[in-house]
């Protein structure tokens, strides 16, 4: 059975398809450019060359196609027809309150996701619009909505709510909702099995660390809570997000900076963060660099990222009476042991004791904790597209 995993941005579209009896990984590629001059699409199937199609696509109906026949091209594709697609699997960023785990999508499920616009204007339309040129396209094909934020349905009440007039919350639905959820329930039931527990019987601390970034507290397999909020602005410090910060800050730059609403909410989600603080660059590579040859404000950026990841997880630790696991993952978090034993530093009295000579991994599964520290730590390298995958064979 072959599932299409579809991931739309607002001018991309990644996908995959994964044939589910062995989860391997049959074609992966990216379409560029949808809706402006040079569009592009680059196929990647193992053992081959890249197969790149470029042609001007519109619009997302004309990127769908266009993946569609390159799955299905006689000298480049993969498969003999389009009837061998079990099914399609969507990213969706927002369910608000309504989805708490992956749904079949019908005309109700679109009418949901419309309604979830408002909590996500810029990620939530391009995911609808392939939703729906992929139902145009393959209209009896049954498809799958997986949520960004549905992991986090099971966050307590306490956890979620914000101190503000409670009417705001039942009215308008502001609440903190968390993101990521996909990557943090994908890499905890690996933790699991890596440890060959029950996740059931497990504290995990999930740290998705990339250019976007959150923390999940995971207790017997439910998130409990999570580091962004209400958007993904909320939490850690990240590429250019600047995070957790007093909300009085944004009425001084309207009133003393001149500021407009649309700028302060450009500045703190394009302009902060590590690249606010470093005034380098938002890829921790450079910034890296950076601080290695003495930029004191680079390295000034690194620490705050480091104190914040190292809080937060204090902080869950708290909140769940203890930890059994951290794990590490995403583009940093996978690919960074200056990061990973930077953020471990200090928490010895949880029990957390990173060995310094596996935590060299780069990019693979491993136990990088000592013999000797009680909570194990572990790099995981995310696979949202197969978690998608999973959702939706177990829907279908």
């Amino acid at each position: 059975m072959k599932i299409l995993v579809i991931n739309c941005g607002s001018s991309s579209l990644k996908y995959q398809l994964i044939d589910m009896s062995h989860e391997e990984v049959v074609a992966k590629g990216l379409v560029e450019r949808i809706g402006i001059e040079g569009s592009m699409l680059t196929q990647k199937v193992e053992g081959r060359e890249k197969y790149i199609i470029q042609k001007p696509m519109n619009n997302h109906q004309d990127a769908i196609k266009t993946v569609l026949d390159a799955l299905v091209d006689e000298s480049n594709g993969v498969i003999a027809s389009l009837s061998d697609i079990s099914a399609v699997g969507h990213r969706v960023v927002h369910g608000g309150e309504k989805y708490a785990e992956s749904v079949l999508i019908d005309d109700t499920v679109m009418q949901a996701l419309d309604e979830c616009v408002k909590l996500a204007p810029l990620h939530n339309p391009p995911n609808i619009t392939g939703i729906k040129a992929c139902r145009n396209l393959m209209p009896e094909v049954p498809m799958v909505a997986v949520f960004d934020t549905a992991f986090h349905q099971t966050m307590p009440t306490e956890a979620f709510v914000y101190a503000l007039p409670y009417e705001y919350y039942e009215k308008h639905g502001i609440r903190r909702y968390g993101f990521h959820g996909t990557s943090h329930k994908y890499v905890s039931s690996v933790a699991a099995n890596m440890l060959g527990q029950d996740i059931k019987d497990l504290k995990i601390i999930t740290c998705h660390l990339g250019n976007g970034a959150s923390l999940t507290a995971i207790k017997n397999g439910k998130s409990i809570d999570t580091s962004m909020g209400f958007t993904p602005l909320e939490g850690l410090v990240m590429g250019t997000r600047c995070g957790d910060v007093d909300p009085a800050v944004v009425t001084f730059m309207v009133k003393q900076l001149g500021l407009s609403a649309a700028e302060v909410d450009n500045v703190m989600n394009k302009e902060s963060g590590i690249l606010g603080v470093s005034g380098v660059s938002s890829d921790f590579r450079d910034v890296e660099g950076a601080a290695a040859s003495g930029d004191k404000r680079a390295q000034l950026a690194l620490n705050i990222f480091y104190y914040r990841v190292r809080k937060y997880i204090g902080s869950y630790a708290a909140a769940m009476g203890g930890v059994d696991c951290i794990v590490f993952t995403a583009g940093l978090g996978e690919n960074s042991p200056e990061t990973r034993e930077a953020v471990c530093e200090g928490l010895e009295f949880l029990g957390i004791k990173v060995d310094k000579a596996k935590n060299k991994v780069r990019g693979k599964s491993e136990l990088i904790s000592t013999s000797d520290s009680t909570v194990k730590v572990l790099v995981i390298p995310t696979d949202e597209e197969m978690m998608i995958a999973r959702d939706t064979l177990s829907l279908i």
